[in-house]
């Protein structure tokens, strides 16, 4: 993590100011605490990777596996105690969220080169150039990182440690990543340009994500993709929208719709599992700006 960019985080719990306590550093910090000037939480940052969820005990016991990574990758003995306090709190799961995160975080490793993402790249370079960039749903830093070229800062938020931690291996001084809910993110008190949310439809309920976005941006653009597949896996959201409700909803919050993206689209997002097995998207774009 950058050291620089404390002063724009606040405690995902009580929104509260953070300081940075510093464990090891090299050109960034390489482990260390983020602590609530307020509640006195702390965030842990491992291996350059803030965790910045309301609890640190509940995240790792849905992860288990992911704990006992955290363990061995920690370098100081002081973090090394924080997370085994916390894994020895813990129970362990029936689904170790963290085995289908780190299953993604491969799916998305392998079709990094796939012509959605040229075709999303395009779109992109046609905005204005931004002074900051936030990109809920980051994973492993595709967009965000490409973004980074011609932005002033970039910004990635997402709850999959790997994905996360893949992203700040490829990170620049002006991009950064945090393990966190888009939902819950640290970044509230903060205003950006352009706000990005691609795919995350189906794991985030629509409408408040909406909100929370149209919230973060007074003058710039929100861009939005989804296939809307809302039966695939478990069901997380409530109320699904699809290619005029989304319209409508941004409409509602006060962007207009880009006259490129007025007429929902369907981009081919093809994604390699494994040798047989390919899933196929049709996915739309939606750009607003306010």
């Amino acid at each position: 993590m950058h050291e620089k960019n404390v002063n724009l985080l606040r405690c995902v719990k009580c929104s509260e100011k953070i300081s940075l306590d510093i464990l090891q550093c090299s050109s960034e910090v390489d482990e260390g605490f983020l602590v609530c000037d307020n509640c006195k939480t702390k965030f842990p940052i491992i291996e350059r990777t803030p965790i910045m969820v309301k609890n640190f005990l509940s995240y790792i016991s849905n992860r288990p596996s992911l704990g006992g990574q955290l363990h061995i990758l920690s370098k100081t003995s002081y973090m090394k105690e924080f997370v085994k306090n916390s894994l020895s709190r813990i129970k362990i799961p029936e689904i170790d969220q963290s085995l289908v995160e780190k299953h993604w975080y491969e799916v998305y490793k392998m079709n990094r080169n796939s012509s959605f993402y040229t075709i999303l790249k395009r779109k992109l370079t046609e905005l204005p150039s931004y002074g900051n960039v936030l990109e809920f749903g980051s994973s492993i830093g595709i967009i965000s990182n490409f973004l980074r070229k011609m932005h002033q800062n970039v910004f990635g938020v997402d709850m999959s440690f790997y994905a996360t931690q893949h992203a700040k291996r490829k990170s620049f001084d002006n991009s950064d990543f945090f393990v966190a809910d888009v939902l819950n993110h640290p970044f509230t008190k903060k205003k950006f340009d352009l706000v990005l949310a691609l795919n995350m439809l189906e794991v985030v309920e629509p409408s408040i994500m909406l909100e929370i976005i149209s919230s973060q941006i007074k003058r710039g653009h929100i861009v939005l993709s989804d296939p809307y597949d809302y039966a695939r896996g478990k069901k997380t959201v409530d109320l699904p929208l699809y290619e005029k409700d989304i319209r409508q909803k941004l409409r509602a919050l006060g962007f207009s719709i880009t006259k490129k993206t007025v007429i929902p689209s369907m981009i081919n997002w093809a994604l390699k599992i494994n040798p047989r097995t390919k899933l196929v998207y049709k996915v739309d774009v939606v750009i607003g700006k306010k």
